[in-house]
């Protein structure tokens, strides 16, 4: 039977190469974000087995019409990827009115939601991976990182409870805290390209969780560029 994966956040950057790699590795992917992005190649070349839906997860109504729809559709989901996320700049003091809400929606109260939607289907099975797609604003303070830091410290916190309740289940839960990629989040920087990791880089080491997941379990997976923080 071919394996289900949900990807969120899936239209471009790491959660677009998430999906091409789960998609060559034979999973059939579902993914949701708010436009198709760069999604249109992959379902062209991959025709049924790449499932697209247009929703805004920020908004709570649409956490809820994704999973609904995810769960009429399959029995069973082995993976699901938490990436939708949104980054705001802006110090706590400063920052404008409604960045706090907004990124605590998207990156953690749909997360929550969708996970606390789709875990029966994996309690059931006592099987299954949860990936959080956190950041190294989880892990270290950052001056104009305002409320995106307290979003990302707050997801890496969801990630450990739910690593804790869900051992007997044999679900795994690992908490992603990627370091500067090369993603639309840097268009215009002036920096050097090889500065900065792929997106790509991400994708492999999330498979390399997955491929390896029958030993152990990699909780937190820290990865920096080469020449460290940017």
């Amino acid at each position: 039977m071919q394996k289900i994966a949900v990807v969120t956040g899936g239209s471009k950057g790491i959660g677009l190469a998430i999906v091409e790699k789960l998609l060559n590795e034979n999973y059939k992917v579902f993914t949701v974000s708010r436009t198709e992005g760069e999604l249109l190649p992959l379902k062209q070349k991959f025709g049924n087995q790449l499932d697209i839906s247009l929703l805004d997860l920020s908004i709570q109504s649409n956490v809820k019409v994704f999973s609904d729809k995810l769960i009429s559709s399959v029995t069973e989901i082995d993976i699901l990827v938490n990436n939708a996320g949104v980054f705001l700049p802006g110090s706590i003091h400063e920052e404008a009115e409604g960045n706090f809400e907004l990124q605590m929606q998207l990156n953690v109260a749909a997360p929550y939601h969708l996970t606390r939607a789709l875990l029966p289907l994996m309690i059931a099975k006592r099987s299954g991976y949860i990936f959080n797609m956190c950041s190294t604003a989880s892990i270290v303070p950052y001056v104009n990182g305002g409320s995106y830091c307290i979003s990302k410290h707050a997801l890496l916190g969801f990630s450990k409870v739910l690593r804790q309740e869900l051992m007997p289940y044999q679900i795994s839960v690992s908490s992603i805290l990627p370091g500067a990629t090369l993603t639309d989040s840097w268009a215009g920087t002036d920096l050097p390209e090889n500065r900065f990791m792929k997106a790509s880089d991400i994708a492999e080491t999330l498979w390399f969780a997955i491929a390896n997941r029958e030993r152990m379990v990699m909780e937190e997976i820290l990865i920096r560029p080469m020449g460290g923080d940017l």
